[in-house]
């Protein structure tokens, strides 16, 4: 693995091509970069005859390192973990929303989304936490109802 200062490095199992998974979401996260690709072939052992392959990409996104691992169709992603991605505006928001949900992916409720390869994302403006914790129950009232109303989160109907 590259070297990090980072302590915890997610890491995403997919069935397979781990170099057109990390281009994938460079593609998405422009500041983004590959640090590192292998690919691994398994020898013959006493076990097994068979040579199986698996690829690791390391790649690095809004500042977080994440490890790719492309060995087979044995797990799936599901909702159970997600990835948040805060927006500082509305322009943001719309971009992440509309790359990640592009080409095979889905739109969910309340902000979710899953990418093409059914990775979980969360893409939330960061004012919606103002609203959601403001002083005034009105306010956050208004915000939570409106956000079950909602696909992709729009700022201004959550105030609504």
């Amino acid at each position: 693995m590259a070297d990090t200062n980072q302590k915890i490095t997610p890491s995403l199992w997919v069935e397979k091509d781990a170099k057109a998974v990390a281009d994938y979401y460079l593609s998405i996260f422009k500041d983004g970069k590959l640090k590192d690709y292998r690919k691994f072939v398994n020898p013959p052992n006493e076990f097994s005859s068979d040579t199986t392959s698996f690829e690791t990409a390391v790649i690095e996104i809004a500042g977080m390192e994440f490890s790719i691992l492309a060995a087979g169709p044995l797990f799936k992603f599901n909702e159970a973990v997600s990835f948040v991605v805060n927006c500082k505006d509305q322009a943001e928001v719309d971009y992440y929303w509309d790359a990640l949900t592009a080409n095979g992916g889905e739109e969910g409720s309340c902000g979710w989304c899953k990418d093409k390869y059914g990775l979980s994302w969360q893409v939330v403006p960061t004012e919606y936490f103002d609203l959601i914790h403001s002083t005034d129950p009105a306010v956050r009232e208004k915000a939570m109802i409106n956000t079950f109303k909602q696909k992709k989160l729009i700022i201004e109907d959550l105030k609504k």
